[in-house]
């Protein structure tokens, strides 16, 4: 049973001094206790992929060693898969390890978009699009708070680089926010509830996120109805009393006393209401209450089936980007197979930085292999490269992989990016493989015309180069402590590719949408790209890629058929935060192949005529489906208002514009099996006018149009409607501002007819 504290009691328990003690972090991972009023604490962790629970004797930064826990594949993997149940499994096992360590906080999951495939700590993050993060975080979520231990939804928001993190102001539109790094957020506070939320490091338009009202009380708490504690990111505070005035609740980690010191210092002052630090230690204590029963059990958790649920989720996330000719699956019972690259035995299954797992084991994709071949299979391996060894004499091994590959049916080549290049902290110089690696690729393929590249890498790594000589290629990412077996199952065909790319692989870096814009310079970042981020810029401007958003093969193959878009009438199913279901998309997907396998179906989404610059399309829904060989299943997915609508600046919110919207269902963001179109009626968005609106604007609006023609016909120089009669000038002068116009007019239209034709509109 949850445990109650009377809060009017307890606050006026409370000294001021022991307050402002609350909103610091007692230690590193520890929230305050007040022992003599009974108020206890709790620990929280890292935990996006696995638990990260801090030994006492570690590390004063918490960078260093903790106990063993399952790595699971971290989000650029789980993002791969697609998978709502699958996410919502992990969540559950992450919790079951929480509660047998007597964590009350996992912190993470990390939903931040993928603005660039260079930003160091992509391997956290689940999609370059909104929608795919926002699911599959609210699923994570679910799965870890269903057994009573909290999350910590992170970075809020807009943290998109490494570099200069701490200081850097992400200057970014306010459309853009709301349809791209707001968006996942708020699916899921409203969806999934999490019990914190973790603030980021940079500043949003000049404001630190932990100090930013608009951000954290505005749009988090009055908007979405969030109920939870907000927390910084450890070391993110830079102001501790703005942070905890602007809606901070808790900052991390111990600051020593000085921040307490500086918060009841202002109280004092009167600079700050005591009434605002009570409220953070109410969700404090709502926190304590929530997690307290988690924390005080004696579970334990079962670690075989755990590495046997990482397995599972690491096949399911892997994306077979290409598989030329069939290659894949291998043939395991007869021949000789060449195993090649250091990865093959010394995998790298995990980022580096704060979300580093000390797993319970882990498994490599030669050992797996050796024991899934059949006994007719010689099986030879070479490492071929070394990884982050400056020692190691590269020509040597390089020439042994050629001989290893010259004499074998197949070559199954372990490529990747070592540790170094991809971290929490710093961002990547580049997207290219090493140099080594990719000279071994060629030189083996000089020798034999059969070879798969296996890849693991955190974040896209640039194929344009190489693909050429790689007739199948399997993207990894990073798998966790059961990738190595679970990449040995998908060579082998013990289990079928099911993984789809979340994020785009781009033919160079030249190419991407932020290419300009970052890191920024002069700590500032400059989102230029606006809403056109990942495939959204790819598709806007026909630019070809390697593999688009979406893209991934399978062992088999899925037909999409009879696709069917109605659109519904209202008054059906009730109105939720993404308002009212207003289109039925339905399409049957058939498995035409000879294999059981899982298909993606996709909706995507575009607005021909739209007032604004809309994306061509954008991912509104999806659905993993798994079908034998032969069968076929309906899949029925609905679009809501949210959906179809856009943010608008000028209006302060959503706005749906009625008129032709085009629906396509497929494979990927370039395959598009099926297309409809479909007619959404409803009324005209009306904005509302001031002195900057324009003529033209004043002409649009439903009001304001008869109330300007009565004004021009009534002037004291006559009617002058006539100056709209001819289209050209109207288009010459339509874009002046009302009061630049009735300066120009003089006498026929002064100034306080503005005004007055305002007050006319408004009344």
């Amino acid at each position: 049973m949850s445990p109650r504290f009377d809060l009017s009691a307890l606050l006026a328990d409370l000294t001021l001094e022991e307050k402002a003690s609350l909103v610091s972090g007692q230690g590193f991972w520890w929230t305050r206790k007040v022992e003599r009023v009974g108020l206890p604490s709790i620990m929280v962790s890292d935990g996006p992929h696995g638990l990260r629970k801090q030994e006492q004797s570690t590390d004063h930064v918490g960078i260093g060693g903790s106990v063993p826990a399952t790595c699971f594949p971290t989000a650029c993997a789980l993002g791969s898969s697609w998978d709502v149940d699958l996410v919502r499994r992990v969540g559950v096992a992450i919790a079951e390890e929480a509660r047998g360590q007597g964590i009350g906080v996992v912190l993470g999951p990390g939903i931040n978009i993928k603005r660039s495939p260079l930003c160091g700590r992509n391997f956290e993050y689940l999609a370059e699009d909104p929608l795919v993060a926002g699911v599959l975080g609210a699923a994570l979520v679910e799965g870890i708070q269903s057994l009573g231990v909290g999350t910590s939804l992170k970075h809020y928001a807009v943290n998109n680089q490494e570099a200069d993190r701490l200081r850097v102001s992400a200057d970014v539109d306010d459309r853009t926010l709301r349809e791209i790094y707001l968006a996942g957020f708020e699916r899921v506070v409203r969806q999934a509830a999490p019990w914190t939320v973790m603030c980021s490091y940079n500043r949003i338009n000049g404001v630190y996120a932990s100090q930013d009202r608009w951000l954290l009380t505005e749009v988090l708490r009055d908007e979405w109805g969030f109920d939870g504690l907000v927390v910084s990111d450890w070391g993110a505070v830079d102001d501790p009393v703005a942070a905890v005035a602007a809606g901070l609740d808790l900052e991390m980690p111990s600051t020593g006393g000085a921040s307490a010191r500086k918060v009841a210092a202002a109280v004092s002052r009167g600079d700050l209401p005591e009434d605002v630090l009570d409220l953070a230690i109410g969700r404090l204590v709502t926190l304590l209450e929530r997690a307290l029963p988690g924390v005080e059990s004696d579970d334990s958790y079962d670690a075989d089936a755990h590495h046997e649920l990482a397995r599972l989720v690491a096949r399911e996330c892997a994306v077979l980007l290409k598989n030329d000719g069939g290659l894949l699956p291998l043939d395991a019972g007869a021949g000789r197979l060449a195993v090649i690259g250091e990865f093959a035995r010394s995998p790298r299954f995990q980022g580096a930085g704060s979300s580093k797992v000390n797993p319970t084991r882990v498994d490599d994709a030669l050992t797996a292999l050796r024991a899934g071949v059949g006994a007719g299979v010689t099986l030879d391996f070479a490492p071929g490269f070394g990884v982050d060894d400056p020692d190691v004499d590269d020509a040597a091994l390089l020439a042994e992989a050629v001989e290893t590959a010259a004499g074998a049916d197949t070559v199954v080549l372990f490529l990747g990016l070592p540790a170094s290049y991809e971290s929490e902290g710093y961002d990547r110089e580049h997207i290219d493989l090493p140099a080594e690696q990719q000279a071994v690729l060629a030189a083996v393929a000089g020798v034999n015309d059969r070879v798969v590249v296996v890849l693991a890498n955190g974040s896209v790594v640039g194929v344009a180069d190489w693909d050429h000589h790689a007739g199948a290629i399997l993207e990894g990412w990073l798998g966790g402590q059961a990738g190595g077996g679970a990449i040995a199952d998908l060579l082998l065909g013990v289990a079928n590719p099911s993984g789809r790319l979340t994020e785009t692989v781009p033919l160079r870096l030249e190419d991407t949408p932020a290419y300009l814009n970052f890191p920024g310079e002069d700590r500032h970042v400059l989102y230029g790209e606006g809403v056109h981020v990942g495939y959204r810029h790819y598709d806007a401007v026909g630019r070809d890629v390697s593999y688009p958003f979406g893209h991934g093969l399978s062992y088999t193959t899925f037909e999409h058929s009879d696709l069917a878009a109605t659109v519904l009438e209202p008054g059906g199913e009730p109105a939720s935060w993404l308002g009212a279901p207003r289109i039925s998309v339905s399409v049957t997907v058939t498995n035409t192949g000879t294999v059981a396998g899982q298909e993606v179906v996709q909706v995507y989404l575009g607005d021909p005529e739209a007032a604004v610059r809309r994306p061509v399309r954008e991912l509104k829904a999806f659905a993993k489906v798994a079908l034998d060989p032969g069968e076929s299943q309906r899949v029925d997915l609905v679009l809501t208002e949210r959906d179809l609508s856009y943010w608008s600046t000028r209006a302060g919110g959503w706005v749906l514009e009625p008129g032709t919207f085009e629906v396509a269902v497929g494979a990927s963001s370039r395959d598009l099996r099926l297309t409809a179109t479909v007619e959404v009626e409803g009324p005209r968005p009306t904005f509302p006018l001031d002195r900057n609106s324009t003529l033209a604007e004043w002409l649009d609006h439903p009001v304001g149009h008869e109330i300007l023609l009565d004004s021009l016909r009534q002037s004291p120089l006559g009617d002058l409607t006539s100056l709209l009669d001819n289209p050209e000038q109207l288009r010459m002068i339509g874009s002046f501002p009302m009061s630049r116009l009735a300066t120009m007019l003089g006498d026929a239209m002064g100034d306080d007819e503005v005004d007055a034709l305002l007050a006319k509109v408004q009344g």
